[in-house]
């Protein structure tokens, strides 16, 4: 795997960097702003970018555009955005537009290898990939005409945990339950948000973004 980090803070590059580069990822850049992260992903064609939201010269969301406009113009190329803050705003934001091989992430679970490499990994198999304190935040709020309202606990639990990247069989170990009854309440989860089997639609990540937008 080849990936360029970008992260304008040095010694939080440079962590980041190591733990990628004990780990067996090949990082083809580290740079520390948006218009150098462009230009490195152009000229080295990475599998995915990490990226952070708040970068120069403003350090308000110079990241946050840099991955969307990556996303537009190298598809092929994952964006995994982290934020020091919980911020689910940006998290919708980015994943409206293209929610396929992308993900959010707290900066604070990047330097567990496991967590990091786990997300990257689920980037490129395609996945979105969604912070659990942002899962857990947006749940904890009240909603209005939540369309969320008709789904049992146990449904809102598993797609929470859908919401997080997790596959059926992931959320079948944490629920200590069968897959096939995973499969059951995705299903009804589906149904229920009026999500069609229709060619080239992506049902999981369509769930996600149901789910945060009833709580923007």
């Amino acid at each position: 795997m080849r990936v360029v980090v970008a992260e304008d803070v040095m010694l939080t590059r440079e962590g980041i960097t190591r733990l990628l580069t004990d780990a067996g990822v090949d990082v083809t850049a580290a740079v520390g702003d948006a218009a150098a992260l462009l230009r490195a992903v152009g000229a080295t064609q990475p599998d995915e970018a990490i990226i952070d939201i708040r970068m120069p010269p403003t350090h308000t969301d110079e990241g946050l555009v840099a991955a969307q406009q990556i996303r537009v113009a190298h598809p092929s190329v994952g964006v995994l955005v982290l934020s020091q803050y919980v911020e689910p705003h940006y998290a919708l934001r980015l994943l409206e537009d293209h929610p396929e091989r992308t993900g959010y992430l707290l900066k604070e679970r990047v330097f567990d290898v496991a967590n990091l490499t786990d997300a990257l990994r689920r980037l490129a198999d395609g996945e979105t990939v969604l912070d659990p304190t942002i899962v857990a935040r947006l749940f904890s709020r009240k909603r209005r005409a939540d369309p969320l309202a008709q789904l049992t606990e146990r449904e809102r639990e598993v797609l929470a945990l859908v919401a997080e990247g997790l596959s059926n069989q992931a959320i079948a170990t944490r629920l200590f339950v069968t897959e096939r009854t995973v499969e059951a309440h995705v299903k009804q989860i589906f149904q229920k948000l009026g999500l069609t089997a229709e060619p080239g639609s992506h049902r999981r990540v369509l769930a996600v973004l149901a789910y945060l937008r009833s709580s923007a």
